[in-house]
């Protein structure tokens, strides 16, 4: 069988380590107006940027944004009129700062750009700095955004979007709470499990899904116990960015686009809503992707030659001992929207239609079910 072409795109420069966010500064040169886009939280790392000129500083961005935070975001890059835009953030902020970059002196608006290469360029510098690890939204050339009127997700897709220069930093991340750092991690490795065993999975981005897996199997455990493990740290980091690079060419599948109704309709933070789906979606699709599956039980010591049932009992033990409550009844969900959720996430086929084994609204219905 002929291997699929395919596009891959990194942003044009890549600083991994601790205290590399200083690099922005120097890298900015003789910039003379950055907009950094932030969360209240993570504005406190702006100075260690170390931009020259002046900045302005946008930082209300919830955990979920929806189109009412981006045009704020554009009105203030209106009022700053930058030359270098900055996300200083998880992949809410960064989801953002892509969108501001293209639209903020463009002619076109957020209907013009919806779906896959509708973006007509981009002038503004941009730059991300991750202080999560979970999305790797610095790495790819998404953004997704909510529609608070229809609670859904409009998704972007342009290489115009691509970081010229991305930063995981470690130390950014050391005060992220040990919840955060579980669900965070369990959504890097989900990106990377959806994208290996996709149907459109490529023999170049398995290289990148097995790295992303392998690293959160030997760290996600030992950052969530000390925040300040720098090694753990900077691995789950390069999981993420792994996963974001997962995105752009394969993307993910159904575990996606089940968990997408549980943030817009229950408004679960995107880390925990695919951590409680992962394990469902992984042993339902273990029967036809069977020798990946057994890959990714392997690196997360999942255990060897498990039933479907004993893998996603194992799969949501391994998220438990993180700390996360796997119980969608213990976060505030009603049985009674189930059918609702399911309705919507089957609707989502730039993903369902990616993944391994075929899914009906009744199994999707089943999974949020298992959940419950």
């Amino acid at each position: 069988m002929a291997i699929a072409p395919i596009t891959l795109h990194q942003p044009l420069r890549l600083a991994v380590g601790a205290g590399t966010i200083s690099q922005v500064g120097v890298w900015a040169g003789d910039v003379a107006s950055t907009l950094v886009i932030a969360t209240p939280i993570t504005a406190g790392f702006a100075d260690r940027l170390r931009l020259p000129g002046r900045f302005s500083v946008f930082d209300a961005i919830p955990g979920e944004p929806d189109t009412l935070t981006l045009d704020a975001a554009l009105a203030a890059a209106r009022k700053a009129r930058p030359q270098l835009i900055v996300g200083l953030g998880g992949g809410s902020v960064l989801d953002v700062a892509k969108l501001v970059a293209v639209l903020w002196d463009s002619e076109q608006n957020l209907e013009d750009v919806a779906g896959p290469n509708r973006v007509a360029g981009r002038r503004t510098r941009l730059a991300q700095v991750a202080t999560t690890a979970g999305t790797g939204s610095e790495a790819g050339i998404r953004s997704l955004i909510t529609d608070p009127v229809k609670r859904t997700k409009i998704a972007v897709e342009s290489p115009h979007m691509i970081a010229d220069f991305a930063v995981l930093d470690p130390e950014l991340t050391y005060s992220v709470p040990p919840a955060v750092t579980a669900a965070t991690g369990v959504d890097a490795m989900a990106h990377c499990v959806e994208a290996f065993t996709n149907r459109r999975a490529h023999p170049m981005i398995d290289g990148f899904a097995r790295m992303g897996f392998g690293l959160v199997g030997r760290y996600l455990a030992r950052a969530v116990k000390d925040g300040q493990d720098t090694e753990a740290r900077e691995g789950l980091m390069l999981a993420s960015y792994y996963g974001g690079i997962c995105l752009g060419p394969v993307n993910t599948a159904a575990g996606h686009a089940i968990a997408y109704p549980l943030g817009t309709r229950l408004n679960l933070p995107h880390g925990l809503a695919n951590a409680i789906v992962f394990p469902h979606v992984l042993a339902f699709n273990q029967s036809v992707a069977a020798a990946k599956t057994a890959e990714v039980a392997a690196a997360l010591g999942l255990g060897d030659n498990l039933s479907s049932d004993e893998l996603r009992s194992s799969a949501c033990h391994f998220c438990g001992a993180l700390g996360i409550q796997m119980s969608l009844a213990a976060h505030g969900a009603r049985q009674e929207e189930f059918p609702l959720y399911a309705s919507e996430a089957h609707a989502i086929r730039r993903l369902m239609d990616n993944n391994p084994a075929e899914m009906s609204v009744r199994d999707v219905l089943g999974i949020y079910e298992a959940a419950f």
